[in-house]
């Protein structure tokens, strides 16, 4: 018996090297893990991951992701606008741990809000909504206070309701972002443009943008995102997109005008600060030749140190000519559609949320 085991262990062991032989013609080994290409430029370089969502779309399907947060916990929380499946939380490895929310058919945007030891989500719902992608129909917009698990706190409706609206004026808010002393900033992106500011229970306090001012660095022509810039921590300002213009304007926390950060051809959406970086999903850029419409010209992301755009993962690299930014286009393999929301991990991996992707889940862009 115990000859027969050395035999075997023999075999075994000869077979097995035979096998990873590269004379041999075959080779036991595993099937290797699928790498993505590198994209991004300069010290901000970064592998596509594709394949990082591990999400069974026959029980949680999507549509469009639109933006994902980060809690304290570590997990990713995402936002999307299927009528059947609105938030779903993702641990880092791109596994589903939770999901909840069918109230938010037009899930738009998720801002985290860290208060004391607690976590809580401000979901905007645009009021765009499709019957699983068939039809888009609109209808007034609202911003929802939430637990994380989903326990609504208190919603912030029509601002006719508080006298700034006319009878008829459309409310489809995108965005919301919170101040330093709990302050709610809400982006009117696909209604009037304004900036609402409220109080953290949802009093109102003033707005501001629009269209027609007489100084028009007040003038914002899709606000579709809404930050605060605490990089000045003397200094925090409300950083506002104003997406068809291809800028951000910076504000004051009580609305006064700043200055305009300029980013030709890139249609941004809202700004994500972290450290000393500016980070923003590109929506549409227009081609460099041929086409001299947006529609077909899908995006990237776009990152910048200060006020500098360092590398653009998806896209071309960034260049300056007499100190102002050139023009940056989407790659021709489009490997990110409509860049929607970027979300940055503590070890700068980014996780990228698309619009009109062909229903795909969150892309990982992998630092190196």
């Amino acid at each position: 018996m115990k000859g027969r085991r050395d035999f075997l262990k023999k075999t075994t062991t000869a077979a097995t090297a035979l096998a990873a032989s590269p004379s041999f013609g075959f080779h036991l080994v595993k099937k290797p893990k699928r790498y993505g290409p590198i994209l991004g430029h300069g010290e901000y370089q970064y592998r596509l991951h594709d394949d990082w969502a591990q999400l069974d779309t026959s029980k949680n399907p999507l549509l469009n992701c639109h933006e994902m947060v980060m809690d304290r916990k570590g997990r990713l929380i995402m936002l999307g606008d299927h009528e059947k499946n609105n938030i779903l939380i993702f641990d880092k490895s791109g596994a589903l741990l939770d999901y909840w929310g069918t109230a938010y058919p037009g899930g738009h945007g998720l801002t985290l809000s860290a208060e004391g030891e607690n976590d809580f989500l401000f979901l905007t719902e645009s009021g765009w909504y499709t019957n699983s992608g068939r039809e888009w129909k609109k209808q007034s917009g609202r911003v929802t206070k939430t637990t994380t698990t989903g326990r609504v706190l208190f919603e912030i409706g029509h601002p006719q309701t508080i006298g700034i609206y006319e009878p008829g004026d459309e409310f489809n808010p995108t965005e919301t972002a919170i101040g330093p002393n709990g302050d709610i900033y809400v982006a009117d992106g696909y209604g009037s443009d304004f900036i609402i500011q409220y109080d953290s229970a949802g009093r109102y306090i003033r707005h501001w943008g629009g269209h027609d001012n007489e100084d028009s660095n007040y003038n914002l022509n899709s606000a579709h995102g809404v930050a605060i810039d605490y990089r000045d921590k003397d200094n925090p300002m409300v950083v506002c997109t104003s997406r068809n213009a291809c800028c951000f304007k910076f504000f004051t926390l009580d609305g006064k005008y700043v200055r305009t950060l300029e980013l030709p051809n890139m249609q941004v959406c809202r700004p994500v600060f972290d450290d000393n970086n500016l980070y923003a999903g590109v929506c549409w850029s227009q081609p460099k030749v041929g086409k001299t419409t947006w529609k077909d010209h899908t995006g990237f992301v776009t990152i910048l140190e200060g006020d500098t755009v360092v590398s653009n993962p998806g896209g071309t690299a960034p260049q300056y000519s007499k100190g102002s930014l050139d023009k940056s286009y989407q790659l021709p393999d489009k490997p990110i559609l409509h860049g929607h929301d970027v979300c940055v991990d503590e070890d700068k991996n980014l996780y990228i949320c698309q619009w009109n992707a062909n229903q795909t889940p969150p892309l990982k862009l992998e630092r190196v």
